[in-house]
């Protein structure tokens, strides 16, 4: 888990699996650019109230607007891009922002973890235990499922885990759940929030295994 020793840096993290050491500077995230030193620090920002545009029976990805979200801790902030009008449920280190109806969601995970994606996405397939069961794919760090809930029915889930140090561990979990029909607004929520997350940086190894 990130503590008070870390220093309260950011990093880009470019694409899902870059391996790369930052001191004293922050980084801006530019998904899929070389990364970009900058020296100020992530900014508080109030999220401006909207509602979550949809077509048809499923979530729009051209339709979306984004907002930033402030969580983590004070030693240790962390920001990102969230879908406009999606309330944060809980915060701290496990975020999770749902829209009003509660059909969609975002949730992070910025504890980290020893483990490399690749086997957060094996231990997670391993762990739901839903009715219907299907995995679409479980590749580039990034499980994408579907399941029965027993009152919601059908649902879709993306879990994509980010590397900072070429894959051997993992920095963040990023999760977006939702029904099957909303798989191209899902997508777009998951890789919006993969471009615009900035972490502190640790200035040690004390992530969970």
């Amino acid at each position: 888990m990130l503590t008070p020793r870390h220093q309260a840096l950011l990093m880009t993290l470019a694409g899902m699996t870059v391996g790369v050491a930052v001191f004293g500077t922050v980084v801006a995230v530019n998904g899929g650019n070389p990364f970009t030193a900058h020296d100020t620090p992530v900014g508080l920002v109030s999220p401006t109230p909207s509602s979550t545009p949809s077509r048809g029976d499923g979530l729009q990805a051209d339709g979306l607007q984004y907002v930033v979200q402030n969580f983590g801790t004070g030693d240790d902030p962390v920001s990102a891009e969230v879908p406009a009008g999606w309330k944060s449920a809980q915060g701290g280190t496990r975020p999770k922002f749902l829209d009003s109806t509660g059909v969609w969601q975002l949730r992070f995970d910025t504890r980290g973890s020893q483990q490399s994606p690749e086997q957060l996405v094996a231990n997670r397939e391993r762990s739901i235990d839903e009715p219907g069961l299907k995995v679409l794919s479980r590749d580039g760090g990034t499980l994408i499922y579907t399941y029965t809930d027993k009152s919601r029915g059908p649902r879709m889930g993306l879990s994509r885990w980010i590397s900072l140090d070429n894959g051997k561990t993992s920095a963040v979990e990023i999760t977006v759940g939702g029904r099957p029909q909303d798989e191209a607004g899902l997508r777009a929520v998951l890789q919006h929030a993969t471009e615009t997350i900035k972490l502190p940086v640790s200035d040690g190894d004390d992530r969970p295994n």
